[in-house]
């Protein structure tokens, strides 16, 4: 094996003591580790899962402690899970001689690798020599066809920094995929999106899929952004939507890998799309008017709840925390309390801050985040006193005492 690909022997040995032990060494010349984590071993990168393809029994892997999980759509897969090892996902194969098919039916062929137990790299279609190229590659001229899912994980591998050659972008602007994709469950392009959110170039991922029109069916936002300007162009001279919303998303990526933060920056201007072209270019209201297409986005693609509270009240709050230096005191401490509500206490000011391209007041929005928290005994409230006051008028007095601290901190 080519020491350039990862550690020396020595160490690989080590690495795969673990999955040695799990099994007896009667059954190890019969299962070889495939897919992305030979890939990433082979790149030096700590695998966080484990794919094996193996020609054992059920018996035999029941005794190594795996069970079978059968789906409706997807081959069945044997599991094991240890915490010196992780998870561990074995497919059966019916013979050591079906391990060259077995790697052929693959995406990539960076992903159609094997390795053996004692180290030997098993490597039928030159995937070594796209590690080396950081080249992606279809294992097939019909692997997009066989499963057309294949051209967004494509994408989302290129946000992670692989290329696609030229024959191979040749082979899916040869042909319109939204057809053959309507059928593919929605959670499986989730997947792919979040993954490329969490990527070191998420912005690539988004302009991949308009360049080749696939995805509009998921995501008809993003094909209808490069029709609308961002705003008047003293303000936004990128010109339209998509460019502005791409480049705030990368502007957060700088500064944070959080997907999430990451994908509250794509949607924070979402609310533009309602706008009427007669009102081109400005978009007066968008932040309001984008917190239902927000939240009917994240329901779309099945993302979980937490994505759509903090999605929904970026959008919502972006631009008045644009302006966070001009509020009033209580407008401040009523929108720091919705952000923490919606979980973007962290995510708010990033986005605020690559949205307008300038540095936000952190020490006025750590004050006044520090000041919303304070309970009521930390603000010196009489509970007696609290306490005799109309219900409806609470929150109000509770309010007041807030800017009053919140003021004090601030020197008048």
């Amino acid at each position: 094996m080519n020491r350039s690909h990862c550690c020396e022997q020595a160490v690989l040995h080590e690495l795969l003591d673990p999955l040695r032990r799990l099994f007896p060494v009667r059954l190890h010349d019969r299962i070889l580790l495939v897919g992305g984590c030979v890939r990433d071993l082979l790149r030096g990168v700590r695998w966080h899962d484990l794919d094996l393809a193996a020609a054992l029994t059920p018996s035999e892997f029941e005794s190594c402690g795996f069970r079978l999980v059968t789906g409706r759509s997807t081959l069945p897969v044997w599991f094991y899970h240890d915490e010196s090892i992780g998870t561990v996902e074995a497919v059966a194969l019916e013979s050591m001689e079906r391990l060259e098919d077995d790697l052929r039916r693959r995406d990539f062929t960076i992903n159609a690798l094997a390795l053996t137990l004692d180290t030997r790299l098993i490597d039928p279609l030159a995937g070594q020599q796209g590690l080396d190229l950081g080249a992606l590659v279809p294992c097939s001229a019909r692997s997009f066809v066989e499963d057309p899912l294949r051209v967004v994980r494509a994408f989302r591998f290129e946000s992670q920094g692989w290329r696609l050659t030229t024959e191979s972008e040749g082979l899916i602007a040869a042909r319109q995929w939204d057809d053959a994709l309507q059928d593919i469950p929605v959670e499986r392009f989730s997947r792919e999106l979040q993954k490329a959110l969490a990527a070191g170039d998420p912005a690539r991922f988004f302009q991949r899929l308009v360049r080749y029109n696939v995805g509009r069916h998921w995501l008809p936002e993003l094909f209808q952004m490069p029709q609308v300007p961002a705003g008047p162009l003293n303000y936004h001279p990128e010109g339209d939507l998509l460019t502005h919303t791409l480049q705030v998303l990368q502007r957060v990526a700088v500064r944070s890998g959080d997907p999430l933060a990451r994908f509250c920056a794509f949607c924070h201007d979402l609310g533009k799309l309602s706008t009427a072209p007669s009102r081109y270019p400005q978009h007066h209201g968008h932040d309001k008017a984008g917190f239902q297409p927000v939240q009917a986005l994240c329901e779309r693609l099945r993302l979980p709840s937490r994505w759509r509270d903090a999605a929904a009240w970026t959008s919502r709050l972006h631009t008045k925390a644009n302006l966070m230096a001009t509020l009033r005191p209580a407008t401040l401490l009523t929108m720091v309390a919705q952000a923490r509500k919606a979980g973007i206490i962290e995510i708010l000011p990033l986005v605020s801050a690559a949205d307008k391209q300038a540095q936000m007041d952190h020490g006025l929005w750590s004050q006044a985040v520090a000041v919303a928290a304070l309970s009521t005994v930390q603000l010196g409230i009489d509970p007696l006193r609290l306490a005799a006051l109309a219900p409806a008028k609470r929150a109000g007095y509770l309010l007041q005492k807030r800017v009053e601290r919140l003021q004090s901190l601030r020197g008048g």
